[in-house]
């Protein structure tokens, strides 16, 4: 029952509570109970599908703080982890509210809404305001094209292509040149979740692409040290 299930999502959860940050472990443990719940639930997999599983707890910055724990606490009873990098500073502040809205059983899906969020907990004002503050402060850099003019290149399409989809050009000098490959990974891990269905193939006349540039242009303008 929907009820039922998410309420035991929400009940679970008030752990993470604000007086001091849950550890990863912690975390992780509410994460992969969320799954199990949705699991349960006839909306689950629609749930599952609003955000990739690709980011896990561990990667949250500053992991014991305050904001990382409201990340988990809150977030994780609707759908998968959403990492900070995904919108720019300007974006998040929407996406927040309408949140909100939803976790208290108002939103676009009517009296289906009010079912989904039924026992689901929502953040008071003075937490929303404190996690709308982490989500900013560790939200996506854009890339300053006259920073960077070979963006406009060919050889940095693939890089437009690929970025553009789902979020701002990224600033390069957000990582070093080491961590852009599992980054890029992850982005592809993504890319490949959220247009696919479980077992459909590549489709042969989509733009492929080219991987090793992305990287390339990433590790030549990434921050050093």
């Amino acid at each position: 029952m929907p009820r039922c299930t998410l309420a035991f999502v929400a009940c679970l959860l008030i752990f993470a509570g604000v007086a001091s940050a849950a550890s990863v472990s912690d975390y992780e443990r509410s994460v992969d109970e969320a799954r199990k719940r949705w699991a349960e639930s006839p909306h689950g997999p629609m749930l599952e599908r609003i955000l990739p599983p690709t980011f896990a707890p561990a990667q949250l910055p500053q992991p014991a703080s305050r904001g990382a724990a409201l990340v988990v606490q809150y977030c994780v009873q609707c759908h998968n982890l959403p990492n900070p990098a995904m919108h720019n500073r300007a974006k998040w502040p929407g996406i927040v509210d309408r949140m909100v809205v939803r976790m208290r059983g108002r939103g676009n899906m009517g009296d289906l809404m009010k079912e989904m969020m039924a026992g689901v907990q929502a953040p008071t004002d003075e937490e929303t305001k404190a996690l709308l503050a982490y989500l900013q402060q560790n939200s996506q850099r854009a890339l300053d094209p006259k920073k960077y003019p070979d963006v406009e290149s060919p050889a940095a399409q693939s890089f437009r292509l690929a970025c553009k989809q789902c979020h701002v050009l990224p600033d390069p000098q957000r990582h070093t040149a080491q961590q852009w490959p599992a980054v890029v990974e992850r982005m592809e891990r993504n890319m490949q979740w959220m247009n696919r269905v479980v077992g459909s193939q590549r489709n042969p006349y989509e733009p492929q692409l080219k991987i090793d540039e992305i990287i390339q242009f990433l590790q030549r303008h990434a921050r050093r040290g």
